[in-house]
């Protein structure tokens, strides 16, 4: 039996997942993480049997180090890659420009893309393109594939990407929307399908991946026809500590009055807006608790937080046309009941009704929220982002 080794590469982390190609079991999962740092840390489980392994006083002084550590960990605590070879290491990147619309196999060429991207997603990229490089070194011997996140959204037409601004300086520095979680969207809409046993080509589906992160996607036949996330991860939706939609204006206003630099400016929408910055606090589970408990403040943020979604969902329903299912995935749009409810509130115009019953119901199941009666089914389908990439991987090089 063979298996796909999925990482997720970030500048001083990355995430693994083996998956059994067969029956698609996830084998093993691990995390390395402080790599470059005086005390590296990794912890390891063996999905078979449970079995968990950890240490948090590691020497990581690279990713390669990372990549070793996994290797002596899977030794350890199995499962044996004697047992469970990769046939192929399927990897993360965040960025693929308009040259990639596929999973791609990896080459010194595709490298070097990925590394010319690296504008589009400073944070991103060459953390990505690090592991890559790392990966290579200890499993020389497979394919290794790379599944953009913006891929899936490549099939936007030009109208939806396009931004009013002049048109050579958009060509010159590759402005336009390009979308990000688009592994995500490409797997919930198609399992959607698969729940509600209709042709993937005939449903008009919204997907809301709301986890810290947060993006909407309309999706017709399978196809993304426009998204949320823009040129970066920062437009749309509001979000942990990203501020999603604004006035560019807002920008120009506080670098003339406040003085704010542009990395002021920068670190200030993304790491101190959002939530975070309507609230004190970036975890949608502390600010929906406060909410609960009276907190004004806590519920104002509530309410914007929900209003850009439900301007969203408007907004694609007359683009696609007519709608055929809402889906909720990722941390928080699979497990905030509450949150859901009060989203589609009074959305009955749309042919959306939520059952009060099924919304409550706790499960890492897809599932059904909408009554029997409604017009547009009402899903909530966890995310499989590891699963999705090791499909797309096996795909193009096996």
């Amino acid at each position: 039996m063979s298996a796909a080794l999925v990482v997720n590469s970030g500048s001083s982390s990355f995430k693994y997942q083996l998956i059994e190609l067969d029956d698609e079991r996830t084998l093993a999962s691990g995390l390395v993480e402080r790599i470059g740092e005086s005390r590296g840390s990794w912890k390891h489980t063996n999905a078979l049997t449970g079995e968990t392994s950890s240490n948090d006083s590691a020497e990581v002084p690279d990713h390669a180090a990372g990549f070793q550590a996994m290797i002596d960990a899977f030794s350890k605590v199995g499962p044996s890659f004697d047992e469970h070879p990769p046939a192929v290491v399927g990897h993360r990147v965040v960025h693929g420009g308009t040259r990639f619309d596929q999973a791609t196999v990896v080459t010194d060429e595709v490298e070097q893309q990925i590394d010319d991207l690296s504008s589009l997603a400073p944070l991103h990229n060459p953390a990505n393109l690090e592991g890559i490089r790392a990966a290579k070194q200890v499993f020389s011997d497979v394919p290794h594939v790379a599944v953009f996140d913006t891929a899936f959204h490549q099939t936007m037409p030009p109208h939806a990407y396009t931004y009013a601004i002049p048109a050579d300086l958009a060509e010159r520095y590759q402005i336009r929307r390009y979308g990000m979680h688009g592994t995500s969207h490409k797997y919930v809409s198609e399992q959607a399908a698969v729940f509600l046993d209709r042709p993937l080509a005939e449903l008009k589906t919204i997907v809301l991946h709301l986890g810290n992160g947060a993006s909407a996607a309309a999706i017709d036949g399978g196809k993304s026809i426009e998204t949320s996330m823009g040129l970066t991860p920062l437009e749309g939706l509001v979000m942990g500590t990203r501020s999603g939609d604004l006035d560019p204006a807002v920008l120009i206003h506080l670098h003339r009055e406040a003085g704010l630099s542009f990395d002021e400016l920068d670190t200030m929408l993304n790491k101190q807006s959002g939530l975070l910055g309507l609230t004190g606090s970036g975890d949608m589970r502390d600010v929906q608790d406060a909410a609960t408990k009276g907190d004004e403040t806590a519920e104002a943020a509530l309410a914007v937080y929900r209003h850009r979604i439900r301007r969203y969902v408007g907004a694609y329903t007359a683009q696609l046309g007519g709608l055929d299912a809402v889906v909720f995935t990722a941390g928080v749009g699979e497990n905030n009941a509450l949150l859901r409810r009060r989203v589609l509130a009074g959305l009955e115009h749309l042919g959306i009704e939520i059952d009060p019953d099924r919304n409550e119901l706790h499960s890492k199941e897809a599932r059904r929220i909408s009554t029997d009666a409604s017009r547009v089914a009402v899903l909530v389908i966890p995310t499989d982002e590891e699963l999705e990439i090791a499909r797309q991987s096996a795909a193009v090089a096996l």
